[in-house]
């Protein structure tokens, strides 16, 4: 390949992933990266498992939240999709934040343009707006408040049950907490892809084959999806679950990344994916799928990409951050 072509391609997709010598252990080349660079790698649970396993820290938008505020390294790696490399930065503004690759994006987020969502907000000056952190930092720039699925109840309920908000951008998890904190917020019209895509019809046949078999699901799935559930939580409630259950087996319905986990903290219980309504694999996340082991080592030897934001915007996403910790 010319080196005209490469660089077409650089500035077309914003990475490009260089050879790397094949007899290269990336497991030790990675950990030597961080002890030289001081740098901490945060990894969601949806990640592929070969970067859970060279994490430093694993967790879902809660609790990597809180290590990157809590980190004292010089540079956090943020294994996952580009809205939680802005938290990251949001809490760590002085710090360099990294992403294995800038293109890992997130179909809730993008399911809320700012500038629709400024207006929609503008239409409704009496409502607080509660915001579920799977956004852009330009709109958290423009929330009263960020919640997490595991503390999206709790941050609702601090508000009086008459009061008005708005919940965005997730309509299923908003329609879930209306019902269990017996409230009529009002939703922004945004989803996750992947939470959409589950198959009530299968879940129940996985069901009749798995009769002893607990269904957890995260709140982010429809609502007749959750109907069907034994537990509701987020990725690391679900976790939880299943370690202190002594239920042996479980279908899992959230992204099925979360299962290497809970194979590992429970490798004599069995967990099943639940499928989704076609014949893809659309329970694993594209955009996550796209950090792989290569790119996090070129990402953390060559420093980049770097997740960049003025600092007004950092300042202002910071304030909703802020809030959420305080209730939380």
């Amino acid at each position: 390949m010319n080196n005209k072509f490469k660089q077409q391609i650089i500035e077309k997709v914003g990475f490009f992933e260089q050879d790397i010598d094949p007899s290269l252990d990336l497991f030790e080349e990675i950990q030597d990266l961080k002890k030289q660079k001081n740098a901490v790698i945060l990894a969601h649970f949806y990640q592929d498992a070969d970067i859970q396993d060279v994490s430093d820290f694993i967790g879902d938008s809660l609790s990597l939240a809180r290590e990157a505020l809590q980190s004292s390294a010089d540079i956090i790696v943020f294994a996952g999709v580009h809205f939680m490399a802005e938290t990251a930065k949001i809490l760590n503004p002085t710090r360099k934040v990294l992403v294995p690759d800038l293109k890992a994006g997130c179909s809730l987020s993008d399911s809320c343009p700012p500038a629709l969502f400024e207006r929609f907000r503008k239409d409704h000056p009496d409502h607080t707006v509660i915001t579920y952190i799977n956004c852009s930092a330009q709109i958290k720039a423009l929330s009263d408040v960020i919640c997490t699925s595991s503390n999206a109840k709790k941050i609702v309920e601090s508000f009086p049950e008459d009061h008005p908000i708005i919940f965005a951008p997730d309509k299923n998890l908003g329609a879930y907490l209306n019902v269990i904190t017996n409230r009529k917020m009002l939703l922004w019209n945004g989803a996750c892809m992947v939470h959409e895509i589950f198959s009530q019809r299968k879940i129940n046949l996985l069901r009749e084959k798995y009769p002893k078999a607990a269904v957890i699901v995260h709140p982010e799935c429809e609502t007749t999806i959750i109907e069907l559930a034994d537990f509701i939580g987020s990725t690391n409630q679900l976790l939880d679950y299943t370690v202190k259950s002594n239920i042996q087996q479980f279908i899992v319905v959230t992204e099925s990344g979360i299962i290497h986990q809970m194979k590992k903290k429970s490798p004599y219980k069995e967990f099943i994916p639940a499928p989704p309504d076609n014949a893809c694999a659309c329970n694993n996340c594209p955009h996550m799928k796209l950090n792989t082991l290569e790119k996090l080592y070129l990402c953390l030897k060559n420093e980049n990409p770097e997740i960049t934001m003025s600092n007004d915007l950092l300042e202002k996403a910071l304030i909703p951050m802020q809030r959420m910790i305080e209730l939380s």
